[in-house]
């Protein structure tokens, strides 16, 4: 987890949240309104699936504090342009201070693209074929984990999720990086005990 920063802004002070969340506001934000919400839009499902993987080996709050460029950098997430993108936008978005600049990841993000293009023409959205996995429905523990050290990085469905990415080609996919996705499209909600958020 990222180092915390002291909090700036009152509207995030005396709530109780997943210990994870920190004080910085940018996380709490994050936090309260996105993580562990149900997503079924492909244009933010494509969005997080990229970000994830270029969180790869990185803190989060390092990708959140950049989300705005890369939205930029990669023309608003749209999947058919960055599909289409050449050697000469490789080179533009490794020039590019406002993101990551990982030759790896950004070429995982025009491969996946292409990849997320073939899985809306097999099952007509993204969607469709991600939420598969889980029946449509967020799945939540009976027992919430108590501090963020006990959420499991991978799972059993995350494997599986993972496998089948990569089967269809896509890269930056390891089930580290899916459990990671799941939860931050509401796939799963790990939201902890005590956290506000927490529904169980």
């Amino acid at each position: 987890m990222p180092q915390k920063s002291a909090i700036d802004n009152q509207e995030y002070a005396g709530v109780r949240r997943c210990d994870w969340a920190g004080s910085d506001p940018v996380y709490c934000r994050y936090h309260d309104e996105e993580w562990g919400v149900p997503v079924h839009d492909d244009r933010k499902l494509f969005e997080m699936l990229i970000l994830e993987g270029f969180q790869a080996g990185l803190s989060w709050i390092t990708i959140l504090k950049r989300r705005e460029r890369f939205r930029a950098a990669f023309d608003n997430w749209d999947w058919e342009a960055v599909a289409a993108y050449d050697r000469r936008n490789v080179r533009r978005l490794l020039g590019d201070g406002g993101i990551i600049r990982n030759r790896l990841k950004i070429e995982s993000a025009v491969n996946n693209a292409r990849r997320f293009m073939e899985v809306r023409a097999e099952f007509g959205a993204f969607d469709r074929y991600i939420w598969k996995f889980t029946g449509g429905k967020t799945l939540v523990h009976r027992t919430p984990w108590k501090n963020w050290k006990a959420i499991p990085p991978r799972t059993t469905l995350s494997d599986a999720i993972s496998a089948d990415l990569k089967k269809r080609g896509f890269s930056f996919v390891g089930s580290t990086i899916v459990y990671a996705h799941m939860q931050a499209t509401g796939m799963v909600d790990d939201h902890h005990a005590g956290c506000f958020k927490c529904v169980r």
